[in-house]
């Protein structure tokens, strides 16, 4: 006899109580009873074999299916429901008591328990669900809802912050030479190997980072950007890679997720990659090459599915000859390589850069916003602009805050750019308007042949014109390969 009906036959004599002579019906009757009641009361009510095919199923479980019933007795119980735990209380012999189930706007509080034999074996189990209409129920399914939209609110902020910013259309330029830079990053973002960024500093690298990662098939998943130079060299690895508790001295004891975890699914951006230790390159090279990587203090390998994107306006190639940086960490960071182009080599975007960035700066000091006139323009064209956009930025900040003036000019900007007075070409200050325009194309016809080492047909390309009329051109402004780039 069962150790348990044996104790139930001494309580019920002990306490000269009458029992049922044939135990085994009263629990059939009990089984039964039970059966009924999930059948008629519950939302949902199933049972399964030891092997996890269904056996039973009430009506209304059956009905929210939407199977007739013999496409769902001897069926698995994870095909009919792909993410039921029936198949861990099968394992374990343990119940699952309080589980909340969501489909749509209704929940359910879900219990599975395991059904044994006199043996104590398994042999099945049951699960059943009560609907959110269960008044005991709500503030329990109440509470659940509130702390999942905490939840998701939480993620919204996070995703958002880990977005990008900036896309290729909020990139101003309108030139020949930066719509070009425009249609290759088009096809860049449209690729997926590893971007590399080069050009000078100041010449908007992490803007297009942006926006490639905006245009890429990625751009659902995070943006997270690293500014490899900014970072100690001692921390840069826990920062990279992440750290388990106590890696090291003053680490989080819960350890922490680097910059690569963070951006699963989509782009991380690691700026001034030059900087990068030879001690972390090869571990970098490993997340290009094998996907995976270890944290720090961590002996278990991570699967990742990241793109990179890396800038740097150091010479990588001089780099690799001198043993700086590694030569095959090189050659998978320049798979999709695209250069920047220099602020003295897109002069015709001056005018539309200087209103824009004029506007930025109203914005964030309440004022009117200020201008320049068409001979301050002019003297700031005759300026190299070694820093690019960020040095410009300045120029005009410095001129805003040392002058109420509303249009700024020639006696405004030279106040702060003096070196502008030394360029290797001619005054146009003084220069009709016609004079002026036929410099800048002068100028311009320059930058191209510069830029392509004399080709006539590259040149042309970047400006946009034909062969035969960049020759003519050249003619006619009499260029010859002694005269001066700008």
């Amino acid at each position: 006899m069962p150790t348990g009906e044996l104790l139930y036959r001494q309580h019920m004599e002990k306490n000269h109580m009458a029992f049922p002579a044939d135990l085994s019906i009263w629990r059939q009757q009990i089984a039964s009873s039970l059966a009924s009641w999930l059948a008629e009361r519950c939302e949902g009510a199933i049972a399964v074999d030891c092997q996890g095919q269904v056996i039973w199923i009430n009506e209304t479980y059956l009905d929210a299916l939407a199977l007739p019933l013999q496409q769902v007795l001897g069926r698995p119980i994870a095909e009919l429901t792909p993410h039921t735990r029936m198949p861990e209380v099968l394992a374990t012999g343990e119940p699952v008591l309080l589980d909340i189930f969501t489909v749509g706007e209704r929940s359910f509080i879900i219990s599975r328990v395991p059904v044994k034999d006199e043996g104590g074996q398994i042999v099945g189990a049951i699960g059943f669900a009560l609907y959110e209409t269960r008044q005991h129920l709500k503030p329990l399914l109440a509470k659940f809802r509130r702390l999942e939209a905490e939840l998701a609110s939480v993620r919204q902020a996070l995703t958002r912050s880990r977005s990008t910013k900036y896309s290729l259309s909020d990139i101003i330029g309108h030139g020949s030479v930066m719509q070009e830079t425009k249609r290759r990053a088009r096809r860049v973002a449209r690729g997926q190997g590893a971007v590399l960024l080069l050009g000078e500093t100041g010449t908007g690298k992490e803007l297009f980072a942006h926006a490639i990662h905006t245009e890429s098939a990625r751009s659902a998943g995070p943006f997270v950007a690293l500014n490899v130079a900014a970072i100690p060299e001692t921390l840069l690895e826990s920062e990279l890679f992440g750290a388990v508790g106590g890696a090291y001295t003053g680490a989080d004891r819960r350890g922490r997720e680097g910059k690569i975890k963070l951006a699963e699914g989509g782009s991380l951006f690691l700026d001034e990659i030059g900087d990068l230790p030879l001690s972390l390159q090869a571990k970098l090279l490993r997340v290009l090459q094998e996907k995976e990587f270890e944290a720090l203090g961590s002996n278990q390998v991570q699967n990742i599915d990241v793109r990179i994107i890396t800038a740097t306006s150091r010479d990588l190639v001089t780099m690799v000859h001198n043993g700086q940086f590694r030569a095959d960490l090189y050659y998978r960071l320049n798979v999709l390589p695209l250069t920047l182009p220099p602020l003295r080599q897109r002069r015709e975007d001056l005018p539309a850069l200087c209103e824009h960035i004029l506007a930025r700066i109203a914005d964030h000091t309440g004022e009117v916003p200020r201008d320049i006139d068409p001979q301050g323009l002019v003297w700031l064209t005759r300026y190299d602009w070694p820093g690019n956009l960020r040095e410009l930025w300045n120029v005009l900040e410095q001129a805003v805050t040392l002058f109420d003036t509303l249009t700024l000019g020639v006696n405004e900007l030279q106040t702060v750019l003096p070196q502008a007075s030394d360029s290797i070409f001619p005054s146009t200050v003084s220069l009709t308007l016609q004079q002026q325009l036929a410099e800048c194309e002068r100028r311009a016809i320059c930058d191209a042949l510069a830029t392509h080492r004399g080709n006539v047909c590259a040149a042309a390309k970047q400006l946009g014109i034909g062969r035969a009329t960049l020759y003519k051109k050249i003619q006619h402004h009499q260029i010859t390969s002694s005269s001066p780039p700008l």
